[in-house]
């Protein structure tokens, strides 16, 4: 399968494209999705916040690629609608943050139907939805979008249950993940990272699924488990170059599916190497980090020489400050630290 190198973005709109051209019955639908709601001399002037969506009205028409008014709550539940109707959409919210708006649909309709009605009712649905604050120092910058632009707010839709959840970290699964997505009959919730959207990588030209359900183990390591959510899987891999430096071997895993849980990778791994760190870009309470480290101390306990630790950002809102934001947001001097905190060799 011949691969060449592009973008995240390009490989979720290639995703979409391919998808849309092989079942008719894809639709997308978001603010500005195609930009001025398809009138000609703004076609596409957006293609979604993330130029996810760039080029697909032309291909295939107004009657597929649909925008919508500002109004997440009307064409979310549009979109739960039509998924009980043969159709298969993808919702574009946007950010993250704009769930709140529209999370009665998502939460009491899509994610329940097929329990009450004895899954007789499929819901083929797919939501995109922003993560992340800015860059961490050294990357590309961006961000300062403050409180109500900036959150990773996964954990609210993981504890949901009737919904998968995932959350890729480069261009390969981003396409893969997305495919899959679209090609389930249960609703699926992406959770794209805002900064990764310009990352580069191989991936191949053809479609193809990276399955929902399984992580993927980055780097293999004996020493300690670093366990990585959408960017923050990058954190953990420059994390664990500095511990080589320390004559550490960690094992990396990209978690990438949030639910459901790969707990079988994630126990495999600790019971190897007896330490975890668990490192997410979400807010600590009831975040997918405690989840895991519950986990672990449940089904795991035995295997550990070490208690397990969290990195996170703190309980706070997302600041505007540029300086704060890069303190807010977990980097690899703080996985580094308790890693050595694990090991009795102190913080610094």
């Amino acid at each position: 399968m011949a691969t060449r190198e592009i973008t995240y973005g390009e490989a979720v709109n290639e995703a979409i494209r391919l998808e849309m051209r092989r079942d008719p019955t894809v639709i997308i639908m978001g603010e500005d999705i195609a930009g001025a709601a398809g009138r000609p001399q703004y076609e596409d002037a957006w293609g979604g916040p993330f130029r996810a969506s760039r080029g697909l009205i032309q291909e295939f028409g107004p009657n597929r690629v649909l925008d919508t008014p500002i109004s997440e709550m009307g064409f979310s539940g549009a979109a739960v609608g039509a998924a009980m109707t043969g159709l298969r959409p993808i919702a574009d919210i946007m950010f993250v943050d704009f769930a709140g708006v529209c999370l009665d649909q998502i939460m009491n309709q899509a994610a329940k139907m097929r329990y009450m009605t004895g899954g007789q009712a499929a819901m083929p649905l797919v939501i995109r939805a922003a993560i992340g604050t800015r860059a961490l120092p050294g990357q590309q910058r961006g961000g300062g979008a403050a409180a109500q632009h900036s959150q990773t707010l996964y954990s609210l839709f993981v504890h949901i249950p009737g919904l998968k959840c995932v959350a890729p970290s480069n261009p390969y699964n981003a396409k893969g993940l997305t495919i899959a997505a679209i090609r389930d009959d249960d609703p699926v919730v992406i959770f794209d990272h805002k900064f990764l959207m310009g990352a580069r990588g191989q991936v191949p030209e053809d479609a193809y699924v990276v399955p929902i359900g399984k992580a993927e183990v980055t780097k293999p390591g004996r020493d300690v488990t670093l366990i990585g959510i959408s960017r923050m899987t990058q954190v953990c891999l420059e994390a664990a170059r500095e511990l080589e430096q320390l004559g550490l071997d960690a094992e990396v895993i990209d978690l990438l599916s949030l639910a459901p849980l790969d707990e079988e990778a994630i126990l495999e791994s600790v019971r190897k190497t007896k330490r975890l760190v668990v490192v997410d870009e979400d807010n600590p309470r009831c975040s997918v980090a405690r989840d895991i480290a519950a986990l672990v101390a449940d089904k795991g306990f035995d295997y550990l020489d070490a208690p397990i630790k969290t990195v996170t950002a703190p309980h706070t809102p997302v600041p505007f400050s540029g300086v704060l934001e890069d303190a807010y947001v977990p980097d690899a001097a703080r996985v580094v630290r308790a890693v050595r905190e694990q090991l009795g060799l102190g913080g610094n």
